[in-house]
């Protein structure tokens, strides 16, 4: 049927609550090659649908093969019928509320775990869960603008779900827009292809209260996207309303930014996510094993937090692992079932040196290990060198200054080498595709 295939469409592209508010009530009265009549409960209900749905309905017509031109709207019987009660009787039975505000949010589908409750707070993190925390609240004390610097799955989408998940539900008038850059590069593509630049504009300028954007390293090169930001960004703040970003790097070290875009995503509160130490590693080993339903000894917790570090969805897999295997056994889990399922996560990489990588990426590139070593400046030593102490940095546990003696370098040398190569991958796809296939290429060695 025609009005179930429209409602299919228009439930991908509303929220739950608005769909479930707003269309799902609507029932198709008639329908044929010309029009279709929509029938709403009350007259109220069918107002609002006009004035703010019906080209959402419309498209979602066409894209579900209605050639014709008219929608009609009108009271059910049920809906007129009501209207004949006494007044007492209407305001008893009155369920809609008139004080929807004109624009909707526009909110990522959100993971339920990730709420506040459920992020497990460290030294690492104890920075950016405050001030996120402080943010959901609309604590005016802080900067309206906040920075999150993180690298893959250190928490930073945790965060920004949560703060999410808690206006939505404490606030549920406030608009909110939760988008990733590249999101909102496409949006704003369709806006000046289709010529509803000014809705757009509307959208981000004066019908925004916090705006939640991820992976803003994505907007490197992207001239008119930052524009469009920075334009943005100057509305919202002026009116303090609440901006939340999240990057792979902080704003200083992201290439081919505008210095106005810049400047605005440094002007508050910039906050860094590092890599959780030992302890909090057990306790979110803990946290994911209880969530799973999952018993381990904390000989396995320990032998977990020990082998993997960094990224916490490789602890995910794990016990996701973990509980497959014990399930499958119909045994409890125990540590060579964790060994087995930790190499098959990292491989080799507990085997990884920087002496090691060096001597691959040597190879790879066709120079000597003599050349790494070096004082050499050509381009042609001096990108594998310093991809060799990327990698070596990504892959081993080795401090900056052990990293630094496998190339006659000192500490900062790493460092400065890290930077580049992490500028360039986000820059470059080539480089990005070059460094992925290196560490594949490595995680396999032996």
């Amino acid at each position: 049927m025609l009005w179930q295939r429209v409602k299919s469409v228009l439930s991908q592209k509303f929220s739950d609550h608005d769909f479930k508010l707003w269309i799902e009530p609507l029932q198709c009265v008639h329908d044929d090659t010309q029009s279709i009549q929509l029938a709403g409960p009350d007259p109220y209900f069918c107002s609002w649908i006009k004035n703010n749905y019906l080209p959402d309905i419309q498209a979602a017509l066409q894209d579900a093969g209605f050639t014709g031109k008219a929608v009609q709207l009108s009271v059910s019987q049920a809906g007129k019928a009501q209207s004949l009660l006494p007044e007492p009787e209407k305001k008893q039975n009155q369920l809609r509320l008139p004080s929807m505000p004109v624009a909707r949010s526009t909110v990522r589908t959100l993971h339920p775990r990730y709420i506040f409750d459920e992020f497990m707070v460290g030294e690492s993190n104890a920075l950016a869960y405050s001030a996120c925390e402080a943010m959901a609240n609309g604590d005016s004390t802080l900067s309206p603008c906040l920075f999150i610097e993180a690298g893959t799955g250190l928490g930073k989408s945790h965060l920004t779900h949560a703060v999410a998940h808690y206006i939505t539900s404490h606030s549920p008038g406030t608009r909110l827009h939760y988008v990733t850059s590249q999101q909102l590069t496409s949006e704003m593509v369709r806006s000046i292809k289709n010529n509803t630049m000014e809705h757009f504009k509307e959208k981000y300028h004066n019908q925004c209260d916090v705006l939640l954007m991820e992976d803003v390293q994505s907007l490197a090169g992207r001239t008119k996207t930052q524009a469009e930001l920075a334009e943005a960004l100057d509305v919202l703040m002026d009116c303090g309303k609440r901006v939340i970003f999240t990057g792979a790097v902080s704003p200083r070290h992201i290439p081919d930014m505008d210095d106005g875009v810049r400047s605005r995503l440094s002007s508050g509160l910039i906050t860094t996510i590092n890599p959780p130490d030992r302890r909090t590693r057990c306790l979110i080993i803990e946290r994911k094993a209880r969530n799973n339903k999952l018993a381990l000894s904390g000989e396995i917790i320990e032998y977990l937090a020990d082998r993997i570090h960094g990224d916490i969805r490789r602890v995910e897999s794990a016990i996701i692992g973990l509980k497959a295997k014990a399930s499958l056994h119909k045994i409890l889990p125990n540590l060579d079932m964790a060994k087995e399922i930790v190499a098959g996560i990292i491989g080799q990489r507990q085997d990884l040196s920087a002496v090691l990588i060096r001597n691959f990426v040597a190879g790879q590139f066709n120079v000597s290990i003599e050349d790494l070593q070096s004082k050499e400046r050509k381009k042609t030593i001096v990108f594998p060198r310093q991809v060799s102490m990327y990698l070596a940095r990504k892959l081993t546990e080795e401090a900056l200054s052990e990293i630094g003696k496998a190339f006659n370098r000192d500490h900062s040398t790493v460092v400065h080498s890290i930077r580049v190569i992490t500028e360039a991958i986000v820059r470059s796809g080539s480089i990005r595709g070059q460094v992925e296939h290196l560490v594949e290429r490595l995680k396999n060695q032996g």
